[in-house]
């Protein structure tokens, strides 16, 4: 039966994709794109059985390099879940790009759609019957599912009587349904300063030229209309590399400039485009950079520095890519190597050569011994031209080189501390000053964090000095002129102006590290006067912001407060600092709201937002980073327990040592020893009036109350256990906890279940306290660790 795709009469199938897709501030949708369902070739009859091959490529100006990358990584999920969403299965879904193209490539697509029969629930029976007649509720549901009143069945499920249908739909060509797709995957794709172009409103990343739409030799007709006279059909007839292929095609000026390429079916469009000098897959650019990267500096016997980011732009930025060695001056290696690289990497994106065996330090002020005088940059141009292609990067290179080392030397003259009476010109906020006055701050909060670390790590009066003078420099390098002109080297320069002026090497490894952690997976500071100027710098801001009532909510986080306070806690545990942080906070609240009055809310709002907002933080860590499970995280924060929550502020290596050890002891088995015990106790214990800190048993018990020898058994353990605890908590070793936990449980199980079990709610009042103070204090000591009533058992436990 041959079933046509041509529309009915009066039926339009344009496609109005501002009602398919998401409108938001940074995209905006196709506003019209129309399906022409005219193609003879798709006439004819289909066999679901039969597999096909299925083409989309998107031909445009050329793209920016990061829509190419997010606009495939958009396709690889939206477009299998659409297949699959109309019942089209697929043997594989690849995505291609480049900086001309977007492309979808799918094998083994069945021709049609199989029929298919489905079950839909309708509205409730009584609803849709009245007396046995059919209300509008019944008409308006079979009305929508296509079939008569009579096909309707009521069955009873758990909620009532319901109606239901069963429906048979016939399959769809899948040339038909691919057609109508096309659009939806065009205008679905999101980013950045989406443009419009032409008379229409239509909106792309870039002006759109060309469609390739087949399915295996078909071509799926689409049109793109964009206003009067801006429209792009779909055909077969793709365009090779700008320069390489319409150079090469004939020696007739007439033809030379001619790049299009006929693609004959899908199965064919990445050897039909290489032959046209287009690689258009992502990956096989990415292997050639990197081979002839590689080749290039092993022949200079030398090894390229190649950032992830930087290859995954590069990669977008060409077509063809051929790897050419660039030079410049060797004079240039007189500045840190960090200024020459990052030129090279974020301006120029040209790949940096290092010496053999040698690795850049942050302490290295030259690059002489560092770096060699020349770079890789990848060409999308004629390999034949690379000399040419080399000297105009040198050039282009030469001159950034030039404006660093001027502003090298010019910076270099004084020292670091004479920029400091610049930052007063510099703000920080509208609302909280200049740079200068957060510098001020940051001294105070960093004094007090030395005052805390002086005696536990027996700091000496140098290192004090260190801290603080590391605190007063630690934003001067903002306002030299290097970092004007390249902000991406901020806290870098201030630690070479350093260097270079005389200061110590620990306060100048301090200006660069107190920026540690700048991302995800960065390094963190390693000296200490980094750590706390770090600490300092970010507690200013986090009090400050949060004081300005700006505290981050959903997505939104302007100011990177999660990432400030998630450093702080990094920092204090892989440094094994013995911070109190919620005295550090109590302070620099208080000195806020009395240098901000007007701005501040009451102090005891700001101060519970913020130890929520550190609460909060901990509790991501452990879980996203740490991969500590949600109920041994919940059993050493606390769920509402106000004494767990301060206990984890006052001592934040506690916390994290506490949690990481629950989850050591539940994958080797201990924890399910004492679960039992301690949880049971700590379950009558609530029943009692014993406080939550009570250890000593011998305050509180009486043993001539006693009346088996289980309450008296359970007594000396807990004398015994006293010593074991107080010990752990000091050393903040909890394997004694849990051994000593693990010895008294079988006498736990005695107290309870023995054969001279008692009955912890005992009809003498006396008694019963006294019981219940014995449970009262295991569940405490078992509290040294974690709230046990907060884990779960699970078959680990």
């Amino acid at each position: 039966m041959g079933i046509s795709l041509a529309p009915r009469a009066g039926e339009g199938l344009a496609t109005d994709l501002g009602r398919l897709t998401k409108r938001d501030r940074t995209t905006r949708p196709l506003n019209q794109l129309q399906n022409q369902l005219q193609n003879p070739a798709l006439h004819a009859s289909f066999n679901a059985s039969t597999m096909a091959d299925f083409l989309l490529e998107v031909g445009t100006e050329e793209l920016p390099a990061a829509f190419v990358s997010s606009a495939i990584r958009q396709w690889q999920a939206l477009i299998p879940a659409s297949l699959s969403e109309h019942f089209l299965s697929s043997e594989s879904v690849n995505i291609y790009g480049t900086p001309r193209r977007l492309a979808v490539l799918v094998r083994g697509l069945p021709q049609g759609q199989g029929d298919r029969e489905e079950e839909i629930k309708g509205p409730p029976a009584q609803a849709a019957f009245k007396d046995g007649v059919p209300t509008k509720s019944a008409e308006g549901f079979a009305r929508k599912q296509g079939v008569e009143l009579s096909a309707l069945e009521v069955r009873p499920t758990d909620k009532g009587d319901f109606v239901f249908v069963q429906k048979k739909t016939a399959g769809r060509p899948t040339a038909e349904i691919l057609t109508a797709l096309i659009p939806e995957w065009i205008g679905k794709l999101e980013g950045k300063r989406f443009m419009r172009w032409g008379d229409g409103d239509l909106r792309f990343s870039r002006p759109i030229r060309w469609l390739v739409a087949l399915l295996d030799e078909a071509v799926l007709a689409v049109t793109i209309v964009n206003g009067s006279h801006q429209s792009v059909h779909s055909d077969r007839q793709s365009r090779g590399h700008r320069v390489l292929h319409g150079a090469r095609q004939s020696d007739d000026p007439k033809t030379a400039g001619d790049n299009t390429v006929t693609i004959a079916r899908p199965s064919t469009y990445l050897d039909t485009l290489r032959a046209a000098f287009v690689m258009a897959d992502p990956a096989e650019r990415e292997t050639v950079i990197r081979q002839q990267t590689e080749a290039a500096a092993q022949h200079l016997n030398s090894t390229a520095e190649m950032p992830g980011a930087l290859v995954e732009e590069v990669v977008n930025l060409v077509e063809w890519p051929t790897a050419v060695v660039g030079q410049f001056e060797a004079e240039f290696l007189a500045l840190p190597p960090e200024v020459i690289t990052m030129v090279m990497i974020s301006h120029q994106r040209y790949f940096p050569l290092f010496r053999a065996g040698a690795q850049a330090t942050p302490d290295a002020t030259a690059a002489t011994e560092i770096l060699l005088p020349r770079f890789v940059t990848i060409s999308n141009g004629d390999p034949a031209k690379s000399e040419i292609i080399a000297e105009g990067n040198g050039r282009v290179v030469r001159a950034r080189l030039a404006d660093g080392e001027y502003f090298y030397q010019a910076d270099a003259e004084q020292p670091l501390e004479a920029l400091l009476p610049k930052l007063e010109t510099v703000t920080f906020q509208a609302d909280l000053g200049s740079v200068a006055a957060k510098v001020q701050r940051i001294e105070a909060i960093a004094a007090r964090i030395a005052e805390q670390l002086f005696e536990p790590l027996k700091l000496t009066e140098g290192d004090r000095a260190r801290i603080h003078r590391a605190a007063k420099l630690c934003k001067a390098d903002l306002v030299s002129q290097m970092v004007f002109e390249f902000p991406e080297l901020q806290g870098i320069m201030g630690q070479k102006y350093a260097l270079v002026g005389g200061e110590d090497p620990e306060v100048a490894a301090a200006l660069s590290e107190h920026y540690l952690p700048r991302g995800a997976g960065d390094g963190l500071p390693q000296s200490l006067a980094g750590q706390v100027v770090g600490i300092a710098d970010r507690l200013d801001t986090l009090v400050s912001i949060f004081g300005l009532g700006m505290i981050p909510s959903g997505s939104s986080d302007p100011f990177a407060l999660r990432r400030a306070a998630n450093a702080i806690i990094n920092v204090t545990w892989a440094a094994n600092l013995p911070l109190r942080l919620d005295q550090l906070l109590t302070q620099t609240v208080a000195n806020f709201t009395t240098a901000f009055p007007s701005l501040a809310t009451s102090q005891a709002d700001l101060l519970k937002q913020l130890q929520e907002f550190f609460l909060a933080r901990v509790r991501s860590l452990l879980q996203e980073e740490q991969n500590i499970d949600y109920d041994l995280v919940n059993a050493v924060l606390g769920e509402g327990d106000a004494d767990y929550s301060q206990r984890a502020l006052q001592d934040l290596l506690d916390v994290g040592d506490r949690a990481r050890f629950l989850q050591t002891i539940r994958q080797d088995g201990r924890l399910s020893n004492l679960y039992e015990a301690v949880n049971r106790s700590s379950r009558l214990a609530a029943k009692g009036r014993l406080n939550l800190t009570e250890l000593d048993a011998q305050a509180v018990v009486n043993p001539e109350k006693f009346q088996q020898p289980t309450e008296q058994a359970l007594y000396d353990g807990l004398v015994a256990l006293l010593p074991k605890t107080q010990a752990a908590r000091a050393s903040r070793d909890y394997n004694q906890v849990v051994a000593a936990l693990a010895e008294i449980a079988p006498t736990v199980r005695e107290f309870f279940d023995g054969d001279q079990s008692v009955l912890v709610m005992d009809a003498d009042p006396e008694v019963q306290a006294n019981r219940l103070n014995l449970l009262g204090l295991l569940r405490n000591h078992g509290r040294v660790l974690a709230d046990f009533g907060a884990i779960v058992k699970g078959p680990a436990d």
